[in-house]
C-alpha cells in the first residue's frame, strides 16, 4: 500500500474510531464523573501502551522530551477531561461537530506560532468556521434549555490543544515513530493520572457497585482499546506520512458518525443545526483547499 492510499485508509478509520469515541464518552458517564472517566482512561491507555511499547523510549533524546510532553499535556491529558465534563452538559452529536474546529485552529497555530503561511482564502475559512461553531452553540442551547451551553466551550479549547499537538509532531517530534510518541505521551500523563484517579473517588464502594459501573467500564474500556491506543498511533503515523492540516481533516467525516450515534441515542438534532455544521464545515474546506497532498 503507497503512503497515498494508506493515509487515505488511516483517515477514514480515524473518523468511524473518533466519531464512535462522544457517544462510549457519553455511555460511560452515566457510572463514573468527568474526572473519574478521564483519568481511567489515560491510566489504563499507559498501561496497554507501556506493555507494547516501553522499549521505545529509550529513542527519545533529551532536547526532544520537552515536545513530547507538551505535546502529551495539550493534545491528550487536559483534552480527556474537558471532553468528559463538556458532555455532561452538552450532547455528543454537538461534541463531534465541534470537534470539526480542529483544522481552523491548526492553521492559526501553525501561522502563529509555526511560521504556517495564512492566506486571504482561510482567513474567510476561519470567519466561517467560527461564526458556525458560535451558531450551533446558540441555537444547540435554545432547543435543550435543560443544558448548559457554556459547556461547549469546553471542547473549543480542546480542539485548541489538538491543534497545538498536530503542529508539534509535524515540526518538532518528525523524527520519531508513531508508538514512541505514543508511549512518551502517555509515560509524561500517567502519574498525574492516577494522582487525580485515587482523589477522584473512583475507588469508593459506592463507585465500585454503582449500578453503571461495570457498563461503564466497558465503554471506557472500548474507548482506551479503539479511541485511545489504536487511533493514537494511526494519527501520529498519519500526520508523518501527509501533513498537520490533512490529518486533522478526519473532522470532515467525523460529525457524520457522531450525529448517527447521536440520534440513535435519542439526541435532539434539528435543521438549523445541521446548516451551522455545514458552516463549520465550508470553513474547514476553505482552509484545507489546495492543501490535502
Amino acid at each position: 500500500m503507497s503512503d497515498v492510499q494508506r493515509k487515505w485508509f488511516y483517515l477514514l478509520l480515524l473518523s468511524l474510531i473518533w466519531g464512535s469515541s462522544y457517544i462510549l464518552i457519553k455511555k460511560g458517564l452515566n457510572g463514573f464523573t468527568p474526572f473519574q472517566l478521564g483519568a481511567v482512561r489515560v491510566v489504563l491507555s499507559a498501561v496497554v501502551f507501556f506493555i507494547i511499547g516501553g522499549k521505545t523510549l529509550r529513542n527519545i533524546g533529551r532536547k526532544e522530551w520537552k515536545w513530547v510532553a507538551i505535546s502529551g499535556l495539550i493534545g491528550s491529558f487536559i483534552p480527556v477531561f474537558l471532553f468528559a465534563f463538556a458532555q455532561t452538559e452538552i450532547d455528543s452529536s454537538i461534541a463531534s461537530i465541534l470537534n470539526s474546529l480542529v483544522p481552523l485552529f491548526t492553521i492559526i497555530v501553525g501561522f502563529l506560532f509555526f511560521n504556517t503561511i495564512f492566506s486571504k482564502k482561510q482567513i474567510f475559512g476561519v470567519i466561517f468556521g467560527l461564526l458556525g461553531a458560535l451558531l450551533l452553540i446558540l441555537i444547540g442551547g435554545a432547543i435543550n434549555p435543560s443544558q448548559n451551553y457554556w459547556y461547549a466551550l469546553l471542547v473549543v479549547l480542546a480542539t485548541v490543544g489538538y491543534a497545538f499537538n498536530a503542529n508539534i509532531i509535524k515540526t518538532k517530534l518528525k523524527t520519531l515513530s508513531p508508538l514512541t510518541i505514543a508511549v512518551g505521551n502517555f509515560s509524561v500523563m500517567f502519574l498525574p493520572a492516577v494522582i487525580v484517579l485515587i482523589f477522584s473517588g473512583f475507588f469508593q464502594v459506592e463507585v465500585i457497585q454503582g449500578d453503571f459501573f461495570v457498563s461503564s467500564l466497558g465503554y471506557v474500556l472500548i474507548l482506551v482499546a479503539l479511541g485511545t491506543c489504536l487511533a493514537k498511533v494511526m494519527f501520529n503515523k498519519l500526520i508523518q506520512i501527509s501533513s498537520a492540516v490533512f490529518s486533522v481533516s478526519v473532522t470532515y467525516l467525523i460529525p457524520l458518525v457522531g450525529i448517527f450515534w447521536g440520534l440513535l441515542d435519542g439526541e435532539k438534532f434539528v435543521f438549523k443545526q445541521l446548516l451551522a455544521a455545514f458552516l463549520i464545515l465550508l470553513g474547514v474546506y476553505l482552509i484545507n483547499r489546495n492543501r490535502l497532498k
